[in-house]
């Protein structure tokens, strides 16, 4: 019984010796205390990054001392309280929820090359030509009515063959790729407004224009000048954006259901201009 009782004793004060060693406080700025903890943590999270180059539990240590030190001086100056340090803070929550809730899920999703092919199909990656003219915000809606009407006399321009597209770009549209007859060279679907590109998308064949077409900068005359084939897709750039837009839909989908059960109250009225 005596064994027991002495082994349980000496198991008891070998966890409390762990505890304490755990816990060892290895420098204090003002109140705060760091401990051996906070130093291996860190360390360990730099030898990930670099295990090549990791640096010593001194130059930690000091590195969290001079940390803390001016974390305690941000919130003297009660920068913890400023609106935009704020919203910095609730940003790095977000993701932060985002990952500890999904992050299982993200690395769940998986496709397979028929995938790959079949979305490539409906989200080429196109080469367009554009005439913009734009409409910043405050634009009336007799502005935009004018200026839809001047793309479509651009157009008949074009179609009657009085100049070519190039040409009219070069002299009405006020995009920066003006000079360049309006090409906007080889783009996904990533690199260019949905609107404008389902509108692209939709072009039969190769000189077909569209518009106009509104998107949040104004107005387009698009023109269809190219179509990568399959054969010449950049497979890795493709598989990264069905990632991506898988990842997007599991956020939403969690985002939504997130705004179903919190009580929320709008006020409409208050967005019109």
């Amino acid at each position: 019984m005596k064994k027991l009782l002495s082994g349980a004793v000496a198991a008891g004060f070998l966890l409390s010796l762990n505890v304490s060693l755990a816990a060892t406080e290895v420098a204090r700025v003002n109140d705060k205390a760091i401990t051996i903890d906070d130093v291996n943590s860190k360390l360990l999270e730099a030898s990930r990054g670099n295990p090549m180059a990791a640096p010593s539990k001194k130059q930690v240590l000091d590195e969290l001392i001079k940390r803390e030190a001016a974390v305690q001086e941000a919130k003297k100056m009660k920068l913890d309280q400023d609106p935009v340090v704020v919203d910095r803070i609730n940003n790095v929550l977000f993701y932060a929820l985002i990952e500890k809730k999904l992050g299982a899920d993200f690395d769940r999703i998986s496709f397979t090359e028929s995938d790959t092919k079949n979305w490539y199909e409906k989200n080429p990656e196109i080469r367009t030509s554009h005439i913009f003219i734009s409409l910043p915000v405050g634009t009336t809606a007799d502005e935009e009515s004018k200026a839809e009407k001047r793309l479509g006399e651009i157009l008949a321009e074009v179609k009657s063959g009085k100049r070519s597209f190039a040409e009219a770009a070069q002299q009405y549209s006020e995009d920066p790729s003006a000079p360049m007859g309006g090409d906007l060279d080889y783009r996904m679907k990533d690199r260019l407004d949905p609107a404008f590109f389902k509108a692209a998308v939709k072009l039969g064949k190769t000189g077909d224009i569209a518009g106009p077409v509104r998107t949040p900068f104004g107005l387009h005359l698009i023109r269809l000048t190219g179509k990568r084939s399959w054969l010449e897709a950049d497979r890795g750039r493709i598989k990264r954006l069905i990632m991506e837009e898988k990842r997007q839909d599991l956020v939403g989908r969690f985002l939504n259901d997130l705004r179903q059960k919190a009580k929320v109250s709008t006020n409409e009225k208050a967005l019109k201009d």
